[in-house]
Parts: C-alpha cells; structure tokens; sequence
C-alpha cells in the first residue's frame, strides 16, 4: 500500500515536470525561429507569435518599473511550494484532483523558470477571430488554465461535496 501511494506521487511529480520540459522547449524552438515581435501563421485563427511578458495574466503590471518581476518570483515560488504540498497530500486518494494539481504546478514551475532566468514570460500562442486577438500565452499557461478547469470540475462532482 506505501510502495502504491509513493509511485502515485511521482506519477503526478512526474507529470508536472513533464510540463515543465514540453513548456520550456517549445519557448525555446520558438524563440530560435521567430524574431520578437514575429509571427507565422498556422491557420485562419492561429498563430505562432512571440512576444515577452513582464507582467502577469493578460499583462497585468506590465508596464510596471521591473519590480513586479521579483514579486511575481516569489508568489511563484510560494504558489508552488503550496501546491507540491496539496499534490503529496491528495496524490493518492483524489485522482482528478491530483492531475489538476500536476498540470498547474507545472505550469507554475514553467513560467516561474522565465520570469526567474529572462525577467519576462515568453507567450508564443495567437488565438484569433478576424481582428478579435486573446491575449498570447504559452503550453505552462494552457496546463494552469486546463488544471483549474479540473478542479472546478473535481468541486462540482467529487463525492465529498455531496456528503451532508
């Protein structure tokens, strides 16, 4: 049973940074191949378009001194610490939980790495409709907006919500 719950652990451990790794090399092929301010096409609503991001979610703070780089470190690295906590705790009873979990640490790990190493987050990602463009994002944002989607999920139809 203890060799079962540890193995649950690095699956999930593991899965975070397999994230990390997919979101790191992807920033990385992208900025190899595309100027700042670049783009390349894929389709009628997608682009590959490399821009950096000093600030946070939708560039918030963005246009700030540079402190807000080291205030974001740290909630970062403070987020994470919470979060391999959580995930060591949840790892083997609550599987949805767990995955959610995984995905957003490693999304947290992936751009906490950016914003560490460069001082910006690298944002590649161009999803559009005509002239209407959501803002740029990377595979560590996908896997903390898909891990929050789980977890939404996971408080809506877990069973201990339905516990009186």
């Amino acid at each position: 049973m203890f060799s079962r719950m540890v193995a649950f652990r690095f699956l999930w451990f593991g899965l975070s940074g397999l994230i990390v790794l997919l979101d790191q090399l992807t920033k990385w092929l992208v900025v190899a191949n595309i100027p700042y301010g670049g783009s390349i096409s894929l389709s009628s609503f997608f682009n590959l378009t490399l821009i950096y991001n000093t600030g946070a979610a939708f560039s918030f703070l963005s246009q700030a001194d540079g402190w807000q780089r080291w205030m974001f470190v740290a909630i970062a690295f403070v987020t994470c610490i919470v979060l391999m906590v959580w995930l060591f705790r949840v790892a083997a009873k609550n599987k949805l939980l767990s995955l959610a979990l995984a995905l957003i640490l490693g999304g947290a790990v992936g751009n906490l790495w950016d914003r560490w190493d460069l001082g910006y987050v690298v944002d590649f990602i161009d999803i559009y409709y005509k002239v209407w463009h959501w803002p740029a994002f990377n595979i560590a944002d996908s896997a903390i907006m898909l891990g929050a989607f789980f977890i939404i999920i996971d408080l809506l139809f877990s069973n201990d919500m339905k516990k009186p």
